[in-house]
């Protein structure tokens, strides 16, 4: 009985709705017609050139950057921060672990566990400092 109702009363609510998209239908013809009628921008008129692409391939060989050799301290900071990094995801993932087996498992490794945590967060936040100090991007 409602999709009777609904669609018996639908009569009421269609010149609206005509009226809606004839609205929208003629601005968008509207919008069609000057898209249409416009002129053509003046890079689209220019005829294509023959080498066009060798030129391209050539000015990249051109403009290669120089290899800049690898510096020694930018080196041994990427190692310090990766001495830093790796205890760091162990930490994190034991200190998981340890979460749970207390939680899942009702083991007693509370103290492991807050040892790991705290020993996680100091590594974490040293890694960061040094991170932003060697490596800031600004």
């Amino acid at each position: 009985m409602l999709p009777s109702v609904l669609i018996a009363g639908a009569h009421r609510r269609a010149p609206q709705w005509r009226q809606a998209w004839r609205g929208a239908l003629a601005a968008a013809g509207l919008a069609l017609a000057f898209a249409m009628g416009a002129p053509l921008p003046a890079a689209a008129a220019d005829p294509p050139q023959a080498n066009d692409g060798a030129q391209v391939l050539q000015s990249f060989e051109r403009d290669k950057p120089s290899a800049e050799p690898a510096d020694a301290t930018d080196q041994t900071r990427r190692w310090v921060m990766f001495a830093l990094g790796s205890p760091l995801l162990i930490l994190l993932l034991i200190t998981g672990g340890l979460g749970i087996a207390m939680g899942v498992y009702g083991k007693q490794v509370y103290l492991a566990h807050m040892i790991c945590a705290g020993l996680s967060i100091t590594l974490a936040i040293v890694h960061a400092i040094v991170g932003i100090v060697w490596f800031r991007p600004f």
